[in-house]
């Protein structure tokens, strides 16, 4: 007995459902994870069903989540800007598993032309659907007791964002705070481009100092340090108040304890706050929106979820 559109149409959803639930870490679904089952429909929507070799590149990669992904998101309702390409290859697998759910498109070929594009267009418009309202996420908004010091501020910007920044507000805040404390032009980068990649030192570079930004320390922070030592450079690492004892605890064991600075993001951003504005004679909270307003722009630059941008009142 030949599938009726109704059953084909109810566990394609049912598989797509059990997909997103499956891609979920600490509770949530991932950009990537969302542009990603968006091209992999894509795909099935243009050719069902797809040859494995159009569809995945040499190494495993899904063709089209790099340097195609914004016209296909945008082909298929989504604005560009929600994310600028996929790298992650723990979502380029999940897309892997989502063409495997549909064996590769066989499971809706035996339906009419028409009916298989439709059944597709629904299924897209579902993740379309969780993309804007990605997309229509509040930005941080924040009420500032200015009776309160700067660290105090600081320290609320940093657990308002605990959950949602994944290192991106912690760096973008570092960047803007030497770029007002310097007066000068600091290097910009994407939050998660690797020193590797973009053939750095360390986040940010001035004089002979480096400056190492993370909201979870790992050891392999600390032998980035241990090189720029070995360079003749100094090493600056900064990371959340809470993260405090465990990066010391690493750089101890790495050898270098006493050889680097290690200080808290709150604290390095606080005490910036409170030397500009004596030496200024201007107010902290003058200083502190001067920062968030580096901030913010310097955000807009390079990352895609301005989510993340500021507000304090």
């Amino acid at each position: 007995m030949p599938e009726t559109f109704e059953n084909v149409r109810d566990e394609s959803l049912k598989a797509l459902s059990q997909w997103l639930e499956s891609c979920r870490r600490k509770g949530k679904v991932a950009r990537n994870t969302i542009a990603t089952g968006i091209v992999v429909l894509d795909h099935l929507h243009r050719h069902c069903p797809v040859p494995r070799d159009e569809a995945l590149s040499q190494g495993g990669e899904i063709k089209g989540a790099r340097s195609g992904l914004g016209t296909i998101l945008q082909r298929n309702g989504v604005p560009s800007s929600f994310l600028k390409e996929i790298t992650t290859r723990q979502a380029h697998q999940d897309g892997q598993r989502l063409f495997q759910a549909f064996d590769w498109g066989k499971k809706l070929a035996a339906l009419p032309k028409g009916e298989v594009s439709r059944l597709l267009v629904e299924m897209i418009a579902v993740l379309s659907t969780l993309a804007k309202e990605w997309l229509k996420r509040q930005n941080l908004k924040l009420q500032i007791d200015r009776r309160q010091a700067p660290s105090s501020w600081v320290q609320l910007i940093m657990e308002n964002a605990k959950d949602r920044s994944g290192g991106v507000v912690e760096q973008h805040l570092v960047g803007a705070k030497l770029e007002r404390r310097f007066k000068t032009q600091i290097p910009n980068y994407p939050a998660h481009a690797g020193d590797k990649q973009t053939a750095r030192d360390g986040d940010f570079a001035v004089s002979r100092l480096v400056f190492h930004v993370t909201a979870t320390p790992n050891r392999a922070v600390i032998q980035k340090c241990a090189a720029n030592l070995v360079a003749g450079m100094h090493p600056v690492l900064l990371v959340r108040s809470d993260q405090e004892t465990k990066a010391k605890a690493l750089a101890e064991d790495e050898g270098i304890g006493t050889q680097l600075t290690l200080t808290s993001i709150e604290n390095f951003v606080a005490f910036n706050i409170i030397e500009l504005a004596a030496t200024e004679e201007k107010e902290f909270f003058t200083i502190l929106k001067e920062i968030v307003e580096i901030y913010n722009r310097r955000l807009g630059e390079v990352e895609t979820d301005l989510s993340l941008q500021i507000e304090v009142q």
